[in-house]
């Protein structure tokens, strides 16, 4: 007999992109999903307590997790100084009721964000319920050289954080086993981003996103993993769906991905 999986499944509002945040709240209605993991970017929606609150009373989709503006396209948003976005964050996230901040590691350039990552963010952890959980990243090869954009190190496994998001198409980039990571990892593993990927050697792009079964990741695996050893996180679809010729077509991946996800957390028997 199987049970219904306890871990929830949630969209990140960076899976309707070009679509925007209202978009997104509209599918996880309409497809059955758990909540939301609002991508904060120049979307003013995204940035906006009051907005975002609306939109929950509205759709009666709760947002579970925000992201802070990481990316190299909006580090603009919120300003330049990346632990006023932490807290900006940590502020929208406390508001809606979300229980996770996803961030990345520093860029190698903040360099005085870098010397104090790590004790920064054990202090501010220490001052909210709020789970501050450092996405796994990965590197650039050209040939055999390898570059990083991130420091201490693009995978935050190794550095001394309390809890980290398990992203399995930045897995597929780095061409490191997501399921060696989520062991090494333990009760650190706090958050998780499905997608796929096809890696590095043989996919043009690195960082592909592609919904869960269209690549060589161990999707599967690692959910029935996750819901046999009594993971209390979440599980966030977050799936590249921009070559979508239509509304229709956008939709029918994520409804595949929320399909995905829900078969394999449910298929570890009832304890």
């Amino acid at each position: 007999m199987t049970g219904s999986p306890a871990i929830p499944v949630v969209l990140s509002t960076s899976s309707v992109y070009p679509e925007r945040t209202p978009d997104a709240f509209e599918a996880a209605a309409r497809l059955g999903y758990d909540g939301l993991e609002v991508m904060v970017y120049t979307d003013p929606v995204s940035q906006s307590g009051e907005a975002l609150a609306r939109l929950v009373d509205y759709h009666q989709v709760p947002v579970l997790a925000v992201h802070t503006p990481s990316l190299l396209l909006t580090q603009l948003v919120w300003g330049r100084e990346p632990w006023g976005k932490l807290l900006r964050a940590k502020e929208l996230a406390e508001r809606l009721g979300a229980r996770v901040v996803v961030l990345h590691p520093p860029f190698r350039w903040q360099r005085e964000y870098v010397r104090g990552f790590e004790r920064g963010l054990a202090k501010i952890s220490a001052e909210t319920d709020v789970i501050f959980a450092v996405e796994n990243m990965f590197p650039i090869r050209a040939g055999a050289a390898e570059v990083s954009g991130y420091a201490p190190h693009w995978d935050p496994a190794g550095l001394d954080v309390p809890s980290v998001t398990l992203d399995l198409s930045h897995t597929a980039a780095s061409a490191s086993d997501a399921i060696v990571m989520a062991n090494r990892l333990g009760s650190r593993l706090a958050h998780v981003h499905l997608a796929d990927g096809i890696g590095i050697t043989t996919g043009p792009v690195p960082d592909e996103h592609l919904v869960p079964g269209r690549g060589r990741q161990p999707c599967a695996e690692l959910l029935r993993g996750l819901a046999a050893t009594g993971y209390r996180g979440m599980v966030v679809a977050e799936v590249n769906t921009r070559r979508a010729a239509t509304r229709d077509e956008r939709l029918a991946d994520l409804a595949e991905t929320l399909a995905f996800a829900r078969d394999h957390l449910a298929s570890v028997p009832a304890a």
